[in-house]
């Protein structure tokens, strides 16, 4: 069985500003029903704690929803963001788009 998976790819700067479009495409996300939601970071060049407020909000809000969020291609800023505050914990994260589809498919 394939997962339904929505690929999300935000741009730019992750900040307060961005963060309530991030929130609201989430909620788009919410309603597709995908079973699983990879953030691809690829484009992202910088996140500050509004941004990771509102994916630890995505997080929740779509695990309340029994959908897995996953994270991929997190450059060394968000990486260290992530490690800092223990987020590299609580977020499963993958090398890229591809290291994502092999370990999803290896698991089904």
């Amino acid at each position: 069985m394939m997962h339904q998976v929505k690929i999300f790819q935000p741009n730019g700067i992750l900040d307060a500003t961005r963060s309530q479009e991030f929130r609201e495409n989430i909620s788009e996300v919410l309603e597709s029903g995908a079973k699983i939601v990879l953030v691809d970071f690829q484009n992202v060049t910088f996140m500050d704690s509004s941004g990771l407020g509102a994916l630890v909000l995505a997080f929740k809000a779509l695990r309340a929803a029994d959908t897995k969020l996953v994270i991929c291609s997190i450059n060394e800023q968000i990486r260290i963001l992530f490690e800092l505050t223990g987020m590299d914990k609580v977020f499963e994260v993958f090398i890229n788009q591809d290291d994502f589809h092999q370990s999803v498919l290896t698991r089904t």
